[in-house]
């Protein structure tokens, strides 16, 4: 009786590691999947996909985009006071 319960306690223990890993890195696997299942679809063309991607997350679209036209203005502050004293070479 003693190894009867001691293999449910095994299985329950693993069933709950491996709900816990699937919940804990659910976008990675995902993403994971879709490749897989992208890699054995027969009719999956990547140059399509690539062609096709107009969402912005082509490798090659810029990181920053601005939505006006207005320019992006960078204050810098100091607080160390300037010495007029030292002149630049």
């Amino acid at each position: 009786m003693a190894a009867i319960t001691s293999a449910l306690i095994a299985i329950a223990g693993v069933v709950l590691g491996w709900i816990a890993i699937e919940i804990a890195c659910k976008p990675c696997l995902e993403q994971g999947r879709e490749a897989i299942d992208r890699s054995l679809n027969p009719d999956y063309d990547p140059d399509d996909a690539v062609s096709n991607n107009n969402n912005n997350n082509n490798i090659r679209s810029p990181l920053i985009t601005s939505e006006s036209d207005d320019p992006v203005v960078v204050v810098a502050s100091s607080t160390t006071s300037y010495d007029s004293s030292v002149k630049p070479i």
